[in-house]
């Protein structure tokens, strides 16, 4: 089962909510938000297989991933509603598709069902080219990684999935996995049927990801969705634009329940 983290919320009278983070993330990188949101349910949030202290797997297909949250669901009492990220947003996704009876409500942030060209593994080429020789601060991992990559939030990010306390350091990912994965990761399956719950498409008012002639096939599949954007926002709204993304999330759980 993979690895994951359950914050005990205030109020028993709402199923929890699963969190789902997205390619190289962790469970940690949702820790703040997911103690916030505590306040009103029980918060679970989950290392990928491949990521974190999850277990290493030769696949990383969507079909894989669903059946990975399903397991986490049934353990946890049957029935959650679920937000996922980008590559943890296609994963609620299909799980949503494929397990409705397990998905209350949907939250599906920057990421819609559908196959997108930018490959990621120029990322796991940067991480691969760390040179780990020494280190013992993250400042310093940062000095070298931004050799390769200039963007400080992703440097920032990424770094995240390093174990500096590891003799020697080492990253808390499949690289190999993941990048021989990384069609079906950045793809998206021929895949029917509907979920027919209440779902948010909740997206980055200046990301590119969730365009408007993808809505017509998030409709096909998610016929009672509705859209928002955070403006200012890129493709990590959650932490670009933390209040915000939380007061979406709180308004859409909240609205047809007391």
């Amino acid at each position: 089962m993979l690895h994951f983290d359950r914050i005990a919320g205030q109020d028993p009278r709402h199923p929890p909510l699963l969190i789902v983070h997205g390619l190289f993330g962790s469970a940690r990188n949702w820790g703040v938000i997911a103690r916030r949101l505590a306040d009103t349910r029980d918060t679970i949030t989950v290392d990928m297989r491949n990521h974190g202290a999850s277990f290493h797997a030769a696949s990383n297909g969507y079909d894989d991933l669903a059946a990975d949250l399903a397991e986490v669901i049934e353990a946890a009492g049957g029935r959650v509603d679920v937000l996922g990220h980008s590559m943890g947003g296609k994963a609620a996704m299909m799980l949503a598709l494929t397990r409705p009876e397990r998905v209350d409500r949907l939250i599906v942030a920057d990421i819609a069902p559908v196959a997108y060209g930018h490959s990621q593994s120029h990322l796991i080429h940067a991480m691969r080219g760390l040179d780990l020789t020494g280190l013992t601060t993250r400042g310093e991992a940062d000095r070298r990684l931004a050799e390769e990559l200039r963007a400080p939030v992703l440097r920032a990010f990424l770094l995240q999935s390093l174990d500096l306390k590891a003799q020697p350091p080492r990253w808390r990912l499949n690289l190999d996995v993941l990048e021989a994965e990384m069609d079906r990761i950045i793809g998206w399956p021929d895949i029917s049927g509907q979920f027919d719950g209440p779902s948010l498409f909740l997206s980055g008012g200046a990301s590119d990801y969730v365009l408007p002639e993808h809505r017509a096939r998030i409709k096909a599949l998610f016929p009672n969705s509705r859209f928002a954007r955070i403006p200012g926002a890129g493709h990590w709204l959650h932490a670009e634009k933390p209040r915000e993304f939380e007061e979406n999330v709180r308004v859409f759980l909240a609205s047809g329940r007391e």
